[in-house]
C-alpha cells in the first residue's frame, strides 16, 4: 500500500480477523434496474468463497464492488478493514494491488506476449527492475502450468491456457484476495478440473483468499469452503459448502438440483 493511503482509516465494526472483505447492506442499480438491494456478504480470510445464482442475478457485480470498479448507491464495501467506497480514486488504484482479478474471458491484450500481459500489474504497482519482473512473471507462469509460454501470443494459446494466463496476471503481485469471474465457463470437464485445481493451488501458494463466481456446481463442490447464493438482489443463503448443500431453503435446493419445479420461476 502506498504511503498516500495512510489517511484512509479502517471503519469501526470491520475489525474482524476472520473477515477480509465485507459487502454491507449494498444497493446498486444499472439504470432503472435494481441489481443488488440490501445485499450483504462476508468473505472469510484464507478461504475460497463461491457465489452462485441465476444468470444475470448480479454475481459479477459483487466482484466489481470488491475491487472498487463499481461503487454502491447505498451501503459500504470493506476490504482489509478499509471502506473502499469512499477511497479517492488515486489511492484505490494503489489499493487494488492487493486484489487480483481474473476476468471471465481472460482479457489479455492480443498485441502483447503472454509474458508482457502478465507483467502489466508489476509495471503498474511496483518498482521492480526489468529483470526482476521477468523472473517473477516466468515463475508465476510456471506456477499455473504455463512453462515456456512467456514469448507466445494469446492467439497461440488454447482456451484453458488463456484462462491460466489470466490467472497468472491476477496473482503475479501476490495479492491478498483473488477474484475469479466464471473461470470454467464453456470449457470441457478435463480443463474445468484443471482450472479448479489451479485455483486451489494458487490460494494455498499465496496463503490468501479467493472469491469465485461460477455456475459449475461440480467445480464449486471441489473447491469451495463457503457458498453464498444470490437471489433477487440479496444473499439468501451463506455458509460452509456442506451446510448449503443440505439447505432446507427451497430456492437453494431448486437451484442446486437444477429442477424446473420450485419457487424459482422458469
Amino acid at each position: 500500500m502506498s504511503s498516500a493511503q495512510t489517511d484512509v482509516q479502517p471503519m469501526e465494526g470491520t475489525r474482524d480477523d476472520k473477515v477480509i472483505a465485507r459487502v454491507d447492506n449494498v444497493t446498486l442499480r444499472y439504470g432503472e434496474k435494481i441489481v443488488l438491494e440490501d445485499c450483504s456478504l462476508d468473505v472469510v480470510k484464507g478461504a475460497i468463497t463461491c457465489v452462485i445464482g441465476l444468470s444475470g442475478a448480479g454475481k459479477s457485480t459483487i466482484l466489481r464492488l470488491l475491487n472498487g470498479l463499481r461503487r454502491p448507491e447505498k451501503g459500504h464495501v470493506y476490504v482489509k478493514g478499509f471502506d473502499i467506497c469512499h477511497m479517492p480514486e488515486r489511492e484505490l488504484i494503489d489499493f487494488r494491488s492487493a486484489i487480483g482479478f481474473a476476468f471471465q474471458f481472460a482479457a489479455l491484450l492480443d498485441s502483447m506476449t503472454v509474458g508482457e500481459n502478465v507483467a502489466l500489474p508489476l509495471h503498474e504497482h511496483t518498482r521492480m527492475a526489468g529483470d526482476e519482473i521477468e523472473e517473477t512473471v516466468v515463475a508465476t507462469l510456471d506456477s499455473v502450468g504455463l512453462e515456456g509460454t512467456y514469448n507466445m501470443y494469446p492467439s497461440e494459446l488454447s482456451g484453458g491456457m488463456l484462462k491460466r494466463a489470466g490467472f497468472a496476471r491476477a496473482v503475479v503481485t501476490s495479492p491478498d484476495i483473488v477474484l475469479y469471474d466464471e473461470p470454467t465457463t464453456g470449457l470441457d470437464p478435463i480443463i474445468t478440473n484443471l482450472l479448479t485445481d489451479t485455483i486451489k493451488h494458487l490460494r494455498a501458494k499465496l496463503n490468501g483468499t479467493a472469491v469465485v463466481i461460477s455456475h459449475d456446481l461440480h467445480s464449486i463442490y471441489m473447491m469451495a469452503d463457503y457458498i453464498a447464493m444470490l437471489y433477487e438482489g440479496a444473499i439468501i443463503a451463506y455458509g460452509p459448502t456442506e451446510e448449503i448443500r443440505r439447505s432446507a431453503n427451497p430456492i437453494v435446493q431448486q437451484f442446486l438440483q437444477g429442477s424446473e419445479v420450485g419457487p424459482i420461476p422458469v
